[in-house]
């Protein structure tokens, strides 16, 4: 009988109580021994420490999942204890780049089947953690304009906060180092994308190569240029072809620095910055996912 500690969010915006019902009657109709804890009513920390060992099943998104693995790695548990997803968020991205399915009971019988998977994790110079993908200037501005439209618009709200930002941003002058490889040399940019997972935003494949079990990170750093450019980018983004575009520089590592203007930083849908200066570090196989 798999033992669960199943967390959730109960004040998340597109948190759905009957999608969450059904996942949690799925895993006890499959005989799985489960404890809730909906963050908000006891810390995090209170909770994981109430049910040492035991696997942990996130009801959410990105953000909650995002919250979780951190918390994890904090505490040197992310080997003892592996985590499952049942996706019920906005965008649900990691989930999408899994091919986790996002039917809630559909996904708990994932979990229910118990074949864990070695996952790597990204991880800053502040020990600061990503489990998708971070990405820095324009769809950062754009996750920042998109957050007060989400509980009108939904997943439309990404693409409204990216014009918002498409429209006013004038780039900035970053250096990107790979492995000690230079890839944009200070030029102006509009958008610099590092990736575990593939998409960001409900969808949108940032990085349609990356491979969250490869020891590497793809790495996606788009030039500013003019007004029709910028468009031929965003349209292309949404089709996962901007690669092939004469201004976007695309390559892969273990180890990744940006450093140069301050600008905005979206790490797994959690804001942040503006920053000058961050490195980010592959470590591989570090925690397990039941997919």
């Amino acid at each position: 009988m798999p033992e669960l500690l199943v967390i959730y969010n109960e004040s998340a915006g597109s948190a759905d109580e009957e999608a969450r019902t059904a996942a949690l009657e799925t895993l006890r109709g499959g005989g799985a021994d489960v404890i809730e804890a909906p963050t908000g009513k006891k810390d995090l920390d209170e909770m994981l420490d109430s049910c040492p060992g035991r696997d942990v099943v996130v009801l959410g998104g990105d953000g909650t999942l995002h919250v979780v693995v951190a918390a994890l790695y904090r505490r040197d548990e992310l080997e003892a204890r592996t985590v499952g997803l049942v996706p019920l968020g906005t965008g649900n991205d990691f989930a999408r780049g899994l091919g986790i399915p996002l039917d809630p009971p559909v996904a708990a019988r994932v979990v229910l089947a118990g074949r864990p998977q070695p996952l790597d994790l990204l991880v800053d110079n502040e020990n600061g953690i990503v489990v998708n993908m971070v990405h820095l200037g324009i769809g950062a501005e754009a996750s920042e304009g998109a957050t007060p439209l989400k509980p009108v618009l939904g997943r439309l709200a990404y693409a409204a906060g990216a014009l918002l930002a498409g429209v006013r941003s004038p780039g900035w002058r970053l250096r990107v180092t790979v492995d000690g490889r230079s890839a944009g040399d200070g030029r102006r940019v509009l958008m610099v994308g590092i990736g575990n997972g593939l998409t960001i935003g409900g969808g949108t494949p940032l990085a349609p190569r990356a491979r969250p079990d490869d020891g590497m990170a793809d790495v996606v750093v788009s030039l500013t240029t003019g007004p029709l450019d910028r468009l031929a980018y965003a349209l292309r983004l949404r089709r996962g072809t901007h690669p092939g575009l004469r201004d976007v520089i695309t390559t892969r590592g273990r180890e990744v620095t940006v450093e140069g203007d301050p600008v905005p930083v979206n790490a797994d849908g959690e804001l942040s910055g503006p920053i000058a200066w961050r490195r980010w570090t592959v470590l591989p196989a570090a925690w397990r996912m039941f997919t």
